[in-house]
């Protein structure tokens, strides 16, 4: 539907209602990896800005925060401490920046020799696996409370309609708060302290990352997987708006958006942010896919980061709830993974492809360090790296 076809009023409220849906995600993240969840909204709208200004306003895409990255961040700020983390996640920007440059250069080709389904498809799965670890260990803290968000999110995916059924993660959340509250597991006292307006910290205590070469050279490898979901959403949202915005803008235009949009957020202290196909499935039941709908849901997220008593509501959910909904979106991102196996009929019967998928688990999973120096290789990174590695070299024959 047209922008033509919509009145101001309408707009307002359909972009609302598309952050809402990409809100759950969005505020998830930082909560998980220790960053401010303002902040992130603030980065996630200014983002979206940023590519929307880069594609010339053509794309109808909503940058948020990256599942992709939760891992990495996690042991990285343990070896470098987040200043140095936040130093690193350049070097996602710079995946970014050089893919927009291949993809101008060469076009799709370069990126499916590189980076086949028979990749991609294991390191998406170790992204998922490598997670399930702090989802247990947050669920422990009570295992009811962890249970009650985990089947709320269940029972509005199988038996929610329409766009009730795209914010799963929203009403897992709000259920398990509205439980630990009367079960008194909630602290609202810096609710009660926290002001009605407030700039994200980010904002207000504003400092430049410290650059070091080793969290740099450590978030490299990990992009790899966001630039191939980058690449697949924007053909997504091209049929569901029945345009080609592979041609025009074109795909080095909206890879170049999106790695802009990471340095951005690495700058004021959010996470790497990436395309959000939750708000291309809520795009695709409306029927709405006006790119100022999007530029507004961004506007209302740069809104609500300034309000002050929502970020310390969202830092008082307790760990058991996030552990409970952890549980279902960390094992669906091993199920996309999967799937990406399945619809491109990798044929795991070829002795060269079950190599590569049996070495990308197993160094992803199984969370291996390749240490050289000061600097060291490991998980998710390792693992992707591995697998081109091995997609390169090994012969396609029989």
């Amino acid at each position: 539907m047209e922008t033509n076809h919509l009145t101001v009023a309408r707009k307002t409220i359909v972009g609302i209602q598309f952050l809402f849906v990409a809100f759950g995600s969005t505020v998830l993240v930082p909560l998980l990896v220790g960053l401010d969840p303002a902040t992130a909204l603030f980065t996630a709208g200014i983002g979206t800005f940023i590519f929307h200004m880069v594609t010339k306003g053509k794309v109808p895409i909503f940058l948020g925060s990256s599942f992709a990255f939760i891992a990495p961040i996690i042991s990285a700020s343990k070896q470098w401490g987040m200043p140095g983390t936040l130093a690193g996640m350049m070097g996602v920007a710079l995946v970014y920046f050089v893919m927009s440059a291949l993809i101008k250069w060469q076009g799709r080709r370069l990126l499916e020799r590189l980076f086949p389904p028979v990749v991609i498809g294991p390191v998406i799965i170790c992204i998922g696996l490598s997670l399930a670890p702090a989802a247990v260990n947050m669920a422990q803290e009570n295992w009811l409370l962890a249970f009650i968000s985990l089947l709320t999110a269940i029972l509005v995916l199988v038996l929610g309609r329409g766009l009730l059924k795209l914010v799963p993660v929203v009403c897992g959340i709000i259920v398990g708060y509205i439980v630990a509250w009367f079960m008194g597991l909630v602290d609202v006292s810096a609710v009660a302290d926290a002001p009605w307006f407030a700039l994200p910290p980010s904002i207000t205590h504003f400092q430049l990352p410290q650059f070091a070469w080793e969290p740099f050279l450590f978030m490299i490898p990990v992009a790899i997987a966001p630039v191939i979901e980058h690449i697949g959403d924007v053909f997504v949202v091209s049929a569901v708006a029945d345009k080609d915005f592979v041609k025009d803008p074109g795909l080095h235009r909206t890879m170049l958006g999106d790695g802009l949009a990471c340095v951005t957020a690495a700058l004021f202290g959010g996470p790497p942010v990436t395309t959000y196909s939750e708000v291309t499935g809520a795009m695709q039941i409306t029927r709405i896919t006006a790119p100022s709908v999007i530029r507004i849901a961004a506007g209302t997220a740069i809104v609500i980061s300034v309000i002050g008593k929502l970020s310390a509501v969202l830092q008082s959910i307790p760990g058991a709830v996030l552990g409970g909904i952890m549980m279902l979106l960390f094992g669906s991102i091993a199920s996309v993974g999967i799937q990406n196996l399945v619809n491109h009929k990798v044929d795991l019967n070829q002795t060269r492809n079950i190599i590569i998928v049996s070495v990308v688990l197993t160094l992803g999973i199984g969370g291996a360090i390749l240490p050289m120096g000061s600097f060291s290789l490991s998980g998710i990174g390792l693992s992707a790296l591995a697998g081109v590695i091995l997609n390169l070299v090994i012969p396609r024959h029989k």
